[in-house]
């Protein structure tokens, strides 16, 4: 089980550079309250982005940071699983992604995406996705188990049920079947190339009874012939070479040129934000009677002395933006001519190239022919080595043959072992054997919200929902409320299943909103009775704007509100 101890931030959307501090395990549940705007879902997307690198909420990773003072975003979240406890430091600006065991930083060698696998997989053993399932219900990004699709809920399920494991044997599986299939053709190429070569030789050994001088004479022609044909080839590299000399020449200053062209366009950006400013200047003295920062008065004269001055001040950068176009236009129309150059010497070193690679596959048949010319002027008849080496090759291809019937073998069993390992195989039947006990789970959970209706979930993961009347309804048909109603029961479920399997067990729960607009008086006080009777090792949040409402229901309150720009918080 996850007992998620501690969670502090620090200059995370509108939190500033102290550090904002929650103790999670202070009590069995707390109410969080605060105006719209005043950080409450912040501590939703800390946890979230601290733990698995990315917020709740949909915000991109820069956006996280708060805009005041850009730098030292930093997130931390201990946790304790059995004797062990974690620290996990995630930042940006700089980039921090730290995970301590015992006080002891666990080894960073690998790339941050294997660090973070690493982090679900082997300590957490639990993704964003099932985290967002069984740990968080909010009322923005959240996306509900029954709007995902039936792919994301069985992972999600399979999570629960600790049978991942499954998954990861039939990708080993699957890993191996490819090796098998690969060494199988890999094989079959061997087997081909050993019935090429015996037969090769078959041809060599009758060859051996005769000597052929016509066909020495046909190679030496061919000798010839090529080396006339490379230094035809040399001379033409020769005259392309001197031309590509010609050309480089008339480009000596391209360093030169791209160094210029870069720093006028660096000075063209500057002009125009500063005309930029000085427009935004002038329009704040037009537009402004008094300073919005002390409420005192601006006088006449000082504005309009600024608005001319001002004036004054983009003449002067009109003037340098636009002497500073013509040297652009100059210099891009050097660089163009620079640029032609350049295609013009890359189609020659190419056609270069092209000439060398035939002057190498010519030579390479030169040496080829050479050999073979050798090998005919000295070969005897002797059959006996020819013989040995034919009786060799039948070996070597007998061995083969038997490899590849151990292949074949191999090759059954894993697809035998891959049929149990999919998704409709052995994993299917322990999905089936939790079917009974997720359905009334949720069911009890929903009657206990006093909505009555049959709700059952079969193996692929698709829903079923009857009313009292035995009338058919989807998720789609019920309200916002009843939706929630359902949506809360899953959550119950899941977690009561990851107790059960000591899966993705953790203490802590966390209910964003969940009360403000979907829930009724009547379903606010039935859950309310339900988080009573969660348990003392569970530790829920629940946030809402409904804090007068609720205020006296719960045994902790923290209150978020903004002051001076940012979020503090106090805890009642």
């Amino acid at each position: 089980m996850i007992i998620f101890e501690k969670l502090r931030w620090r200059n995370i959307l509108s939190t500033g550079n102290a550090f904002t501090e929650l103790n999670l395990t202070k009590s069995p549940n707390t109410l969080v309250i605060g105006n719209n705007g005043a950080g409450k879902s912040t501590m939703l997307d800390a946890l979230c982005f601290g733990l698995f690198g990315k917020p709740f909420r949909k915000i991109n990773k820069p956006n996280l940071l708060n805009s005041i003072n850009q730098q030292q975003g930093v997130v931390e979240v201990e946790f304790s699983i059995g004797q062990k406890k974690y620290k996990i430091i995630r930042g940006i600006k700089p980039n921090t992604f730290e995970v301590y065991c015992n006080n002891q930083l666990v080894d960073q060698d690998a790339k941050a995406k294997d660090y973070q696998d690493h982090l679900e997989k082997f300590i957490l053993k639990i993704n964003y996705k099932s985290f967002t399932q069984v740990v968080i219900l909010g009322s923005a990004s959240f996306v509900p188990f029954m709007q995902l699709s039936p792919g994301d809920r069985r992972a999600i399920i399979e999570d629960l049920l600790d049978i991942q494991i499954f998954s990861s044997m039939n990708g080993i599986v699957k890993d191996k079947m490819s090796i098998i299939k690969d060494g199988t053709l890999k094989n079959k190429y061997a087997m081909d190339l050993a019935s090429e070569k015996i037969l090769l030789q078959k041809q060599n050994i009758e060859e051996h009874k005769k000597h052929n001088q016509s066909e020495i004479e046909k190679k030496k022609k061919d000798v010839a012939d090529s080396v006339d044909q490379i230094f035809t080839l040399q001379k033409d590299i020769g005259l392309i070479q001197k031309h590509i000399d010609v050309l480089q020449s008339k480009i000596a200053d391209k360093l030169a040129v791209e160094t210029k062209s870069s720093k006028l366009l660096q000075l063209e950006s500057k002009l125009e934000s500063r005309i930029k400013k000085i427009d935004k200047e002038v329009s704040f003295y037009e537009q402004n009677d008094n300073c919005p920062t002390c409420k005192q008065g601006i006088e006449e004269s000082f504005r309009q002395e600024q608005v001319v001055t001002l004036g004054s001040t983009k003449l002067e950068v009109d003037k340098g933006l636009t002497e500073l176009s013509v040297q652009i236009a100059t210099t891009n129309k050097r660089f163009e001519y620079i640029q032609n150059n350049l295609k013009h010497i890359t189609a020659h070193s190419n056609e270069i190239v092209k000439h060398n690679s035939t002057v190498s596959a010519i030579n390479q048949y030169v040496t080829k022919m050479q050999k073979e010319i050798e090998e005919l002027s000295n070969r005897k008849d002797n059959l006996e080595e020819e013989n040995t080496k034919l009786v060799e090759l039948r070996a070597e291809l007998s061995a083969l043959i038997k490899h590849q019937e151990g292949l074949s073998i191999e090759k059954q069993y894993l697809e035998f072992a891959g049929n149990l390992l999919k998704d409709t195989g052995i994993k299917t039947k322990i999905i089936k054997q939790y079917l009974p006990i997720m359905n009334k789970l949720i069911n009890k959970y929903l009657t206990a919200m006093d909505f009555f209706v049959n709700f059952n979930i079969n193996e692929n993961f698709e829903e079923s929902i009857k009313s009292r009347h035995r009338d058919d309804f989807s998720y789609a048909n019920f309200s916002e409320g009843e939706k929630m109603r359902i949506d809360l029961a899953l959550l119950f479920t899941w977690r009561q299943i990851a107790k059960l399997k000591n899966s993705t067990n953790t203490n802590l729960l966390i209910l964003d909103e969940v009360f403000d607009s979907s829930l009724d008086g009547v379903g606010t006080e039935e859950f309310l009775k339900l988080i009573q009777e969660m348990g003392s090792d569970t530790n829920i949040f629940v946030i809402s704007h409904k804090g007068d409402q609720l205020f006296d229901k719960f045994r902790s309150v923290i209150r978020f509100e903004k002051k001076n720009n940012f979020t503090g918080v106090d805890v009642f």
